[in-house]
Parts: structure tokens; C-alpha cells; sequence
């Protein structure tokens, strides 16, 4: 690529009335309005009393946030990328961001909570309106997984420092999703930065889980997680709602003691990094093994939190001896071992590399942070818990336009769906009472978006 013409006889002028930059808030925002979200905001959040009427018009509010987060905003003054050219004919209720700082700012823990009832109830209808979630499928995971964000200055609500030694606010997300599915967020919550990872995990799951049977899905859940998530409380909560587990674990002496008692011949090679398929002898020859024992957990607590389930160990070569934490028996000298605490129904083979999925959470976390998470950006700490929720709303907002435009979208990263159906540029032509816009020629994404304009009730751009 090169420039087609000189310097000299290029200008640039922002004069355009009808241009807009984010065509794709239209079949967007029409998906939002028709799955309840201004409905159920105006419904539950009350922020009765609050100052300068930052109460007021909840729902125009709650709408103007996550559509600039849609758009990219990662912060309050972004959200200003929702008032320029054309835009005001297509969308009504727009706030400026200073009035939005306002009414984040607002909120307390209270409305924060009623917040989140509202991002449960909307991801409720939007998994039943777009099939989001498949409810055919016979498993379902549910993850549960927490990050410190960064922050800079003390002068942040909340802000300390935790086990990554850096300042920043802590925050949990459970996802839900299936094979054949991508990641949906289900429950969100902030925490301050020093808070230990598994710290309020089972009242969280517990929501989460409600949230997910809520959706109308019957099948079998199994909750994943690492071994920060180990707990009585965390299983309690799982056997709660009728689903299974499958919990990381750390290597603790209790746990090696444990190890030390596998059969020697019941350990079996697995597909792992550089592994090679033996066709001969139809077995794997890794330098990874896998076997299983049953173990009672928790067994320091009194005996009816005792929980009988299967250890599932993977082992690993080590490349570096010189790693074997001193006073270790030969067998740990050898092998790195990888644990997991699970009563699921996934036979060994099925159940080790299953657990190992559990990563895609880690996806969330970049998409998040790849949007509307860059920046956790009040300096209230009840006005960044509610940014954390909204945000979350946004992601499986943009999941489920992705959802509906193609097969590719319904996996892709909601940064690449931003790209290809939310900011596209277009012009706004009036006539005969009706808005058309002029879209791009030859966009490579137009049958997708076409099929989200279509699917969101819309009449075909000409």
C-alpha cells in the first residue's frame, strides 16, 4: 500500500452531519432493547435520594455506557464517541460522559447489586432469544476464575496490593459455556486488590448456578476451577445445585502422600506437548502420564464436610532437576505432578484434558481487557463494580451479535467482532419518513452484518 496521491492534494475537514463511525450499534442496541435491558434497568435500579440527579433516567444511562463499551469505550470520557456526526438521528437518551461519571458515582453497594440482577435476568433473555447457550448439549462448564487489575495512584477506593505484588483492584467472572459454544459471562464481582482469589467464590457460584438453570438449561453442570477455588464451600455450593466439580489442587504433603500410593502400572501415557501415536501398540508415547485414585478431602474438618471423590494426577518429566523442592522422595525428583479433585463422569482419559479447557477463561479475561476492562476508571470503588458489570453485559451483548451474524463470529474474539460488524462506517440518508444507511461497498463482512440486521428485526440496507 502506498499513498495515491501527494500531501499537497489531500485535505481533511470534519464536516460530515451524516457520517457515522459504529453502524453496528443499530442492529445492536435494537438486540438489547428486545431482550429487556432498559426495561430491567428502569425496574431495578432505584438509586433513590442520589445528588445532582444522578437517579434519574436510569435506563438511558445504563444503555449510553454499554453502547460506548460496545464501540470500544474503555473509559468514562470514550463514552463520548456515541455524539458525533449522525448518530443523534439513529439513537435518542444519549448522555454525556460527564453525567455518566455522575451516575456511576453514585451508586452504592446496594445498587451495585441490583445491577447485577439485572445483568442475570438480561443474559436469561438473551441466551433464550439468540440461543446463545445451546440447551441440547449433555454438559455444561461452568468456570470460575478472578484477576488483579492494575491500578495506578492510592488515591483508588479498594486499591492494594495482593499475591501479583502490584496495585490494583481484584475481580472475579464465571462463565458458562458448552462445546460447541464460546464463553458467556453469568456472574461478575469486584473485590478489593489485597483479597485472596477464592475469597466469597461460593456465595458467587451459587448465583452463577441459578443464573445457568435459569436459562432453561437441564443438562449436566460441571464447575471447573484452580486450585485457589479448592474449598468445602466451593463443593457445597456445586453439590448444591446439582452439579459436579472439577477443582485443581495444590501439591500439598497430604497430596503427595496420596500420589506415593498410585500403582506404578496403572500410570498411562496421554496426548501432551511433542507426544507421537504409536499405530502399532495404539498408545501415545509422551513424556506425560495420567492416572487416578479415590482420596477423601477436607478430612481436617468435621467429618460431615468429609468429600469422597476421584484424585486425578498428571505427571510430567522434568527438564530441570535442579527445580525438586529439597527433601522431595525420588518420585517428585522426576516427575512435575498436576492434580485435580473432580467427582465427574468423564472417564480418566476424558476427564484430565477436559479440566486442562478450563483455560479458555483466560480468553475472557483478554477480551474484557481488550474493551470496556482496559481501565478500571472512577475512583469510587462502588462506581468501578458497576463498570465491571456493565462491562461483562456488553461482552455478551457483542457474543451474541456475533452469535447471530455467523459461524465464524460465534467464536471470534469480541474485539474481531468490533472490527467487522460494530464500527463500520456508514452514511444517514432521510427520505420518505425512513433512515437508510449507506454502507461501505465491497466490506468482506456484509452477508454477516446482513444477517444481524435481518435477525435483529431490521428492514435490508440498500
Amino acid at each position: 500500500m502506498k499513498s495515491s496521491h501527494g500531501p499537497a492534494r489531500v485535505s481533511a475537514a470534519f464536516d460530515e452531519p451524516n457520517l457515522i463511525a459504529h453502524a453496528g450499534l443499530v442492529p445492536v442496541v435494537r438486540l438489547a432493547e428486545r431482550c429487556g435491558l432498559p426495561a430491567l434497568v428502569a425496574e431495578k435500579v432505584k438509586l433513590t435520594g442520589a445528588r445532582y440527579g444522578a437517579g434519574t433516567a436510569a435506563a438511558a444511562k445504563a444503555m449510553s455506557i454499554v453502547g460506548g463499551m460496545i464501540a470500544g469505550a474503555d473509559s468514562i470520557d470514550d463514552l463520548d464517541i456515541l455524539r458525533h456526526g449522525g448518530l443523534p438521528k439513529l439513537f435518542g437518551g444519549v448522555r454525556a460522559p460527564s453525567t455518566l461519571g455522575t451516575f456511576l458515582r453514585a451508586f452504592t453497594w446496594g445498587h451495585v447489586r441490583q445491577l447485577e440482577s439485572v445483568a442475570r435476568a438480561f443474559t436469561c433473555n438473551l441466551a433464550a432469544h439468540t440461543g446463545l447457550i445451546p440447551t441440547g448439549d449433555e454438559v455444561v462448564f461452568v468456570d470460575i476464575d478472578s484477576k488483579v487489575k492494575r491500578v495506578y495512584g492510592p488515591a483508588k477506593q479498594g486499591a492494594s496490593f495482593g499475591y501479583t505484588k502490584v496495585r490494583g483492584l481484584h475481580f472475579q467472572i464465571v462463565t458458562v459455556k458448552t462445546a460447541t459454544c464460546a464463553p458467556v459471562i453469568v456472574a461478575t464481582r469486584l473485590r478489593k486488590g489485597s483479597a485472596g482469589s477464592g475469597k466469597g467464590a461460593a456465595s458467587l457460584l451459587r448465583e452463577a448456578l441459578a443464573t445457568v438453570r435459569a436459562m432453561g438449561i437441564t443438562a449436566q453442570i460441571v464447575v471447573r476451577a484452580d486450585s485457589a477455588y479448592f474449598s468445602h464451600k466451593v463443593v457445597a455450593a456445586c453439590r448444591a445445585a446439582r452439579a459436579r466439580f472439577s477443582l485443581a489442587v495444590a501439591v500439598t504433603k497430604t497430596i503427595r502422600a496420596a500420589i506415593e500410593t498410585i500403582d506404578p502400572e496403572a500410570w498411562m501415557p496421554i496426548e501432551y506437548t511433542n507426544a507421537i501415536w504409536d499405530p502399532d501398540e495404539e498408545r501415545w508415547i509422551s513424556d506425560a502420564e495420567i492416572a487416578e485414585i479415590p482420596f477423601t478431602a477436607f478430612t481436617s474438618k468435621k467429618k460431615q464436610i468429609h468429600t469422597i471423590a476421584r484424585l486425578i494426577v498428571r505427571r510430567v518429566k522434568r527438564l530441570n532437576p535442579k527445580t525438586v523442592p529439597e527433601g522431595q522422595s525420588e518420585l517428585f525428583a522426576v516427575w512435575r505432578h498436576h492434580v485435580i479433585f473432580t467427582d465427574s463422569r468423564f472417564v480418566l482419559a476424558q476427564a484430565e484434558p477436559m479440566h486442562r479447557e478450563h483455560a479458555a477463561v483466560e480468553q475472557v479475561f483478554a477480551d474484557l481487557e481488550d474493551s470496556a476492562l482496559a481501565h478500571l476508571p472512577s475512583g469510587k470503588f462502588t462506581a468501578n463494580a458497576a463498570w465491571l458489570t456493565l462491562a461483562a453485559t456488553a461482552y455478551n451483548l457483542t457474543r451474541a451479535a456475533g452469535h447471530l451474524a455467523s459461524t465464524f463470529h460465534a467464536r471470534a474474539r469480541t474485539g474481531t467482532i468490533r472490527r467487522h460488524l460494530i464500527n463500520i462506517p456508514a452514511r444517514v440518508a432521510t427520505g420518505a419518513r425512513r433512515l437508510t444507511l449507506h454502507l461501505p461497498e465491497r466490506w468482506r463482512w456484509a452477508d454477516d452484518f446482513t444477517d444481524l440486521w435481518i435477525t435483529t428485526g431490521q428492514q435490508t440496507p440498500t
